[in-house]
């Protein structure tokens, strides 16, 4: 793109005409418009299209009228916005694929571990969530690059969201990695809580190498997102394009977050080759095989991004990019692997069933070593308890312990039940009453504490009955007569104290 002087009108050589409009040459020149071979007049700040069907009209102060802008959908979609639009669509179907593993997985079964967390296992799915969302706004936003006249947010927000993918794609594909081994340690400390210990090498490992693949991954979020961006919409002209856009696509902080991505990689390798040598004696065979694919298909995007970094021709930034790279080696990898992780997420079952599976295999086989052979559910005589609900189980609990309205029933039913204890007196009670007179037929007078009653009305209120006394009460409440009952002796009292 470059400039065309405004020819003066044979007629006015004050005038200039333009698509068959005049304008004035002095008022042009005051507000510093311009015209251009790709028929736009601009003044840097403002631009507006002057060809076909596009005839403004500008006044001696400044003001515009019918004026188009340069920055509008013109052309019609080609080669670059149908891609976008394919892409688009797949990524925003895997949102809700995430979605539902995120439910699946996420769901808690078993009480918490304060060793295993329950977001542990979550932050696979959120990463994933973030890398769809960010495809999905580059996408649709870089539909309008093939039809935007002159380049403006478009392309500036499509670079944006697909620069930041990276950062995203790369704690996705750690968190899918590190939750592996976590996975396998669980299993184990489930099987045996002693097996593993807690400060040897393998635990230093497992605690300092997040920090470092989180380092390398921030340290990429902002060597590359945090600057400005309004450069790569400056393409309006093969200058702009050389001075301003091209240098800001590979300058040296894209080249170096290129290089910290790749180390954030090589983490997350050393991070599954740690859980294979800690967890499954260094087989590679006992890998998951989406963790393999996943690796490889973040190394494959992570080599066209130091290749963009360096070769313009390649890069996203570059608006007349062949789509094949790009897409093929941007896009095409974050889609595989939310793909590859969604699919084996729908296979896999639940971590806390699974635990709980294991859990009843091992009681099995502790039964048949042990020869115990487990009754059915049906077979308890508790069954209204075990399926009762929250509030019932509560109360049944307060009326074990004590309390209220269930403790009175408890002791009814005791009572009713013959559950009282029955005090019995002691034989070794003394058999003497300090209230009593000694007899005077001979002797103290005797009785035994077990059989002493008191009457009130008659003219012996009371009478001591020893062990052959006649009389005696039965368990069930009838009189029983002693055949060899002797009368004991009359006594006297000296006071009503005695009564």
């Amino acid at each position: 793109m470059a400039l065309i002087p405004f020819t003066p009108d044979a007629d006015n050589t004050s005038m200039t005409t333009i698509n068959g409009v005049h304008f004035n040459i002095r008022a042009l020149s005051t507000h510093h418009y311009s015209f251009y071979t790709n028929n736009t007049i601009s003044n840097g700040s403002e631009c507006y299209l002057v060809f076909d069907a596009f005839k403004p009209r500008m006044l001696d102060n400044g003001t515009w009228l019918h004026a188009t802008t340069c920055y509008i959908p013109y052309y019609g979609i080609s080669s670059r916005g149908a891609t976008s639009i394919a892409l688009g669509v797949l990524f925003g179907l895997s949102i809700m694929f995430t979605l539902m593993n995120l439910k699946k997985h996420g769901a808690q079964h078993l009480r918490e571990d304060k060793r295993f967390r329950l977001v542990g296992r979550r932050w696979q799915w959120y990463w994933m969530l973030f890398v769809s969302a960010s495809a999905t706004i580059s996408l649709f936003t870089g539909v309008d690059v093939d039809r935007y006249y002159l380049q403006q947010m478009p392309i500036m927000l499509q670079c944006f969201f697909f620069t930041l993918m990276v950062p995203a794609g790369l704690a996705s594909v750690w968190e899918g990695t590190r939750h592996w081994g976590s996975w396998e340690e669980r299993q184990v400390v489930d099987a045996d809580p002693y097996g593993l210990s807690q400060i040897d090498r393998r635990a230093k490992i497992e605690f300092y190498t997040p920090l470092i693949f989180y380092l390398f991954a921030w340290l990429n979020f902002f060597l590359t997102i945090p600057r400005s961006w309004t450069g790569v919409q400056r393409q309006n002209s093969p200058e702009q394009t050389m001075d301003i856009a091209r240098p800001l696509a590979t300058d040296l902080r894209n080249k170096a977050g290129a290089i910290l991505a790749v180390a954030a990689w090589a983490t997350i390798l050393f991070s599954l080759t740690h859980s294979l040598r800690a967890y499954k004696n260094s087989n590679l065979a006992a890998c998951p095989k989406k963790l393999l694919i996943n690796v490889v298909l973040l190394g494959i995007r992570l080599a066209y991004g130091i290749a963009a970094s360096f070769s313009w021709s390649i890069s996203l930034f570059n608006q007349a990019v062949p789509v094949t790279y790009p897409f093929a080696l941007g896009y095409a990898p974050f889609l595989l692997i939310l793909l590859t992780y969604n699919g084996f997420g729908f296979l896999e079952k639940n971590e806390d069933k699974q635990i709980v599976a294991q859990r009843v295999a091992r009681g099995r086989a502790h039964d048949a070593e042990l020869n115990l052979v487990k009754k059915p559910n049906w077979w308890s005589r508790n069954m209204v308890a075990r399926f009762a609900d929250n509030d019932q189980r509560l109360r049944d609990m307060t009326a074990e312990i004590g309390g209220g309205r269930p403790t009175a029933r408890n002791l009814e039913r005791a009572v009713e039940m013959g559950n009282m204890n029955v005090r019995q007196r002691s034989e070794s009670r003394p058999v003497q009453d300090p209230f009593r007179d000694e007899s005077p037929e001979g002797g103290k007078g005797r009785g035994v504490g077990t059989g002493t009653h008191l009457k009130a009305g008659g003219p012996s209120v009371a009478r001591e009955v020893s062990e052959t006394a006649s009389t005696r009460m039965g368990k069930t409440g009838q009189k029983v007569t002693s055949q060899f009952a002797e009368p004991a002796p009359q006594q006297r009292f000296r006071s009503m104290l005695d009564v």
